[in-house]
């Protein structure tokens, strides 16, 4: 999908909003319990003595990360899903406002008076539109940007997103909730893990969108680690060794002969139509993948550094071990 690309292009073109360096003043008064609390998120340090207030989230696994640790009341604004947020978070994300359907612009961003802003992916942050990360800063906003997207060479794993969440809960004073989640999400791993020991590796080819060239999962990003954990051996992450997503030639997918196709399901292409577009291509007919229905599906959210992270992992170790959905 167009937008898909432009979001992860952003990141390449806006990468001083993610990574300048600057201190945030701490605030007058007393220091609530268990502050001051300094933390360098992609460069930026910050001093919270006391947790923010009025948040605003942008991009669906920054919003389904606060849901996760009880700070729904801290939410004075939301923005841009991928798909449908979890069941158990519905009730909490209608009661925040939605700021925009993608990313508000700067002045509606302030508009909802934030004192914090997270975001997802560092097209979040676009300088050139007015939110970057000095921008909010200079309006005494203070800001979190996911660390898949912090600009670094060292591919993300689960033990960012275990990051991710503790740092989270600790600037919003909430790290028993977070070290709960934490322990939970380890015996998830765990588990499945165990349940699938000792099984060969499926080779994994993940379809996000695209017909010229296939917009994929690269090498980088939480969402080879995903794939690695269930058991699967992602087909082009050397390919994209330095992304988390990215666009695939599809010469190199019919060579490198995928046994399963891993469907990402999002915006208005709905998992049958890309099923379609796999079977009608004659080009990949070839691909064991295709000529035998081996297709599993996630939903896009399952495939980011957020709490959706360790289920993604069983539910895709369910899905190979099962010859996937046909």
């Amino acid at each position: 999908m167009p937008w898909r690309r432009a979001a992860f292009a952003a990141a390449l073109l806006f990468p001083l909003a993610a990574c300048t360096t600057q201190a945030q003043p701490e605030a007058a008064g007393s220091t609530a319990p268990g502050f001051p609390y300094t933390v360098t998120n992609c460069g930026v340090t910050t001093t919270f003595t006391a947790p923010p207030k009025r948040a605003v989230t942008m991009n669906q696994h920054a919003t389904e990360v606060m849901l996760e640790l009880g700070l729904a009341k801290s939410l004075v604004g939301t923005a841009y899903l991928d798909d449908k947020v979890l069941p158990k978070y519905a009730a909490d994300y209608r009661a925040a406002p939605v700021l925009a359907a993608e990313y508000p612009s700067y002045e509606k961003l302030l508009s909802a008076n934030p004192d914090y802003v997270y975001g997802g992916y560092a097209s979040a942050f676009a300088a050139n539109e007015g939110r970057g990360r000095e921008a909010l800063a200079k309006s005494g906003i203070t800001s979190r940007l996911n660390v898949e997207n912090c600009p670094k060479g060292a591919t993300t794993t689960m033990d960012d997103v275990y990051q991710e969440v503790r740092e989270v809960g600790r600037t919003f004073g909430v790290a028993d909730r977070a070290e709960s989640w934490v322990r939970e999400a380890e015996a998830t791993n765990a588990r499945t893990r165990a349940e699938h020991a000792g099984a060969a590796p499926v080779s994994v080819f993940v379809y996000d969108s695209g017909d010229k060239t296939a917009f994929t999962v690269g090498g980088k990003g939480i969402g080879n680690d995903i794939v690695t954990r269930a058991g699967g051996r992602n087909i082009v992450a050397g390919d994209l060794k330095d992304k988390s997503f990215g666009d695939a030639s599809w010469e190199n997918v019919v060579a490198r002969a995928p046994e399963v196709i891993l469907i990402l399901d999002y915006g208005g292409t709905s998992v049958e139509a890309k099923k379609k577009r796999l079977r009608d291509d004659p080009a990949l007919a070839s691909v064991p993948a295709v000529k035998n229905g081996r297709f599993a599906v996630l939903p896009l959210s399952d495939m980011v550094t957020g709490v959706r992270a360790p289920d993604a992992v069983a539910k895709l170790a369910g899905q190979l071990r099962a010859g996937a959905g046909r």
